[in-house]
């Protein structure tokens, strides 16, 4: 007989964490969409949360653990893959030092609540110094700056978009990307309603984006001038005397000092933006009540994303938004991660120790993804030999992937904890494929900390895992206490960490979280029986009891921000003299995400324009010959690859765009659906050397290129589009 059932679940693709319905009909999804109850999405849902079910029922998906043999690749049990990894990894442990493991830990682990609490007693109990993640990659400018600032890594300040009056965005684009570091799900609908209320929304970005068509006006800024634009913002509102402080902070006037060399009409022929619109805006944002500067991944992965970061808090502070309504604001979530890992020493840390070969400083006890493959590949102490990776993808997702591609090999062993050979598992000696978003439990531990309203959810498993299945948890707390310490005590420690898992870690959470307390109070019990979440309301003023330094002020200009200042100086003149050549941005696209949506058809395979193409101003086309539609070469220090190009009115000249997430043409990888949408991985081109040296940030945005057409001047085709 037929069974059909609906579930209440969490699509966990991205920080909106939109709830989700998925109907289930013998065993087989017939559909997902939005939830109209949850508190937090009320129904909203993008193209992306109807493909988990491409990845739920995908043949190519691992389910049994795989060994590598001098044959190919080989099923084995569970049993016999733990015993492997654990013994070479042991072994090598003994040979060459702890340091010789390392780990990288992709974007998909902060969605995932068994790896952000149990996942970490492997990773960080490894006590290597050689950890990494997608973190430098990503976002780990603005937690230098809420460590340095506000005495705590996660410490971040999301904008309260549903009662700002003025949204800046600068390198964002929240339309495509659904918010990050901004859990807001409908952010189209969100931006509308600022227009609707009489408010403005301003965009800054070198491309007019799908946020900027949105926006009330667009303002094109050339990559990586970012910081000269937002220190001009502060002198003009030193110079006008708009400071306006609601929160108790120190540093004012080094901050007053530091802003005092860049007045607009020196950094106009930098950024591209003239000095009078910089004041303008300034005034603006100075003079609106409720207003609020917000920036992202085009801001952060620069040269320098560092003082970008420091520059939009102390912006926001020195403003009167932050900690205000229609502000940056802090949540008050059930499961508050700041007080509870200060508890226990871990607020963050900067610059405590640097990486081997290329000197580059540690935060929070991570090296940058940057220098993970030439940590590889140079011999001598502390080389790494061994290296675990969890949920990642680095050879398309950290730059110059072709060298880490290239380094890999090397490796004496490698685990990879994935449900994809990918075209970075498929280098590893063990793969340990977990379940599934849909196969597990979700509460979104990390995103509740960015959310623009306070709300919990707890999800169930829509399906229970097969008796051969392992989740992630389950299989770095085996691997756990197979290496790290005396193998008798492990065996002992297994069993209850097993029996405990990621709810007993959540449970207990929950009880000391600022919802927990008292009768009636927030717990795991009651989040079960009210499937659809709960709301815990808007957010609301924080500070200072939020800060973690004595006197609870905020702090405007830490001493490693303003000593920045120095590299930023040097490299002015030359931000002017040198805007004539091309620079390279990404992008992303609402149908692509990360490398485990790589392998969808109903992404990849829907209808409309080829997603990965190089967008191209007609300026910059004309002048070297460039046809739409035509095959052309993107080359840099690092690399080239062959991409069509896409002419487009929407870059500002000396910009071009190519999309991340893509460049499945590699040998070995077992991707059938991305092998027929190869495109071209745009960390083939970026750079590893190119660096934010403050916080170690890879620069994926501003790296210097060419574009060559594949014909003579005599040669030049007649229009047509080439399929990607």
């Amino acid at each position: 007989m037929a069974t059909t059932s609906t579930h209440l679940h969490t699509c966990t693709l991205c920080e909106a964490s939109c709830g989700i319905v998925v109907s289930v009909d013998d065993g087989r999804i017939t559909d997902i969409r939005g939830d109209k109850d949850d508190p937090h999405s009320h129904g909203f849902l993008c193209p992306k949360a109807r493909a988990l079910s491409d990845v739920h029922e995908d043949p190519d998906r691992l389910r049994r653990p795989m060994v590598r043999t001098p044959d190919g690749w080989q099923e084995v049990s569970w049993e016999e893959a733990f015993e492997l990894a654990a013994r070479r990894l042991r072994e090598i442990r003994r040979r060459h030092g702890r340091h010789a493991v390392a780990v990288y830990q992709g974007n998909p682990s902060a969605h995932n609540l068994g790896l952000l609490t149990s996942g970490q007693l492997l990773f960080r109990g490894l006590r290597t110094h050689h950890l990494y993640s997608a973190s430098s990659l990503d976002q780990l400018p603005h937690m230098v700056a809420a460590f340095h600032m506000l005495g705590h890594q996660w410490l971040l300040s999301p904008p309260d978009i549903d009662r700002t009056d003025l949204f800046v965005c600068v390198g964002a684009n929240p339309a495509v990307s659904n918010g990050s570091l901004m859990t807001a799900p409908n952010i189209k609908g969100r931006i509308k309603a600022i227009r609707t209320r009489g408010g403005r929304v301003v965009v800054i970005d070198p491309r007019r984006t799908e946020t900027a068509a949105l926006a009330d006006e667009h303002l094109a800024i050339r990559p990586g001038t970012d910081a000269l634009f937002l220190l001009s913002m502060a002198n003009v509102i030193f110079t006008e005397d708009l400071v306006r402080t609601t929160r108790p902070v120190a540093q004012l006037d080094d901050l007053r000092a530091a802003a005092a060399g860049f007045p607009p009409e020196a950094t106009a022929a930098a950024t591209g933006i003239d000095a009078d619109t910089v004041r303008r805006l300034a005034r603006e944002l100075a003079t609106t009540p409720r207003a609020v500067l917000y920036g992202r991944l085009g801001l952060c992965t620069q040269e320098f994303g560092g003082l970008c970061a420091w520059l939009l808090v102390a912006l926001n502070a020195i403003t009167g938004h932050l900690d205000e309504p229609g502000g940056a604001m802090f949540t008050t979530p059930a499961v508050d991660i700041v007080p509870m890992l200060a508890m226990v020493g871990q607020s963050g840390s900067h610059d405590r120790h640097r990486s081997r070969v290329r000197s580059l400083p540690e935060f929070g006890g991570e090296f940058p993804a940057a220098t993970l493959a030439e940590e590889i590949d140079t011999p001598g102490p502390g080389q790494i030999k061994a290296l675990i990776t969890s949920a990642g993808n680095p050879v398309l997702s950290t730059p110059n992937g072709s060298r880490l591609e290239a380094a890999l090999p090397k490796l004496k062993f490698m685990v990879a904890i994935d449900f994809y050979l990918n075209e970075t598992t498929r280098f590893a000696d063990v793969i340990l494929p977990p379940t599934a978003h849909l196969e597990r439990s979700h509460y979104d531990l990390l995103f509740l900390m960015f959310a623009v309203h306070n709300s919990a959810k707890y999800c169930p498993p829509v399906f229970e895992r097969g008796p051969d299945q392992r989740h992630d948890w389950e299989i770095c707390i085996e691997l756990a206490t197979r290496i790290i310490g005396p193998r008798p005590v492990g065996r002992l420690l297994r069993w209850p960490l097993l029996h405990s898992g990621p709810e007993g870690s959540l449970a207990f959470a929950l009880r000391l979280g600022p919802h927990g307390l008292g009768r009636g109070g927030l717990s795991l019990r009651r989040l079960r029986k009210t499937p659809h979440g709960v709301d815990l309301g808007p957010l609301e003023p924080r500070l200072p009891r939020r800060v973690r330094f004595r006197g609870r002020a905020v702090r405007l200009a830490p001493r490693p921000f303003l000593d920045d200042l120095d590299r930023l100086r040097s490299r002015f003149a030359e931000m002017v003299d040198g805007t004539d050549r091309l620079v390279l941005i990404g992008r992303r696209h609402l149908r692509s995400n990360n490398s485990w949506m790589g392998n969808s058809a109903s992404l990849l395979e829907s209808k409309g324009e080829p997603q990965c193409t190089l967008l191209v101003n007609p300026q910059d086309a004309a002048a070297r010959q460039l046809v739409d539609g035509e095959l052309v070469t993107l080359s840099s220090a690092a690399g080239e690859v062959d991409v069509p190009v896409q002419i487009t009115d929407e870059m500002m000249p000396g910009v071009v765009s190519l999309p991340h997430g893509w460049g499945h043409h590699r040998d070995g990888a077992r991707l059938r659906v991305a092998a027929r949408h190869p495109g071209a991985s745009i960390n083939d081109v970026t750079d590893e050397h190119l660096v934010d040296a403050l916080t170690g940030t890879a620069v994926l945005s501003g790296v210097p290129v060419t574009v060559t057409a594949h014909h003579t001047t005599n040669e030049i085709p007649e229009r047509r589009r080439q399929p990607v």
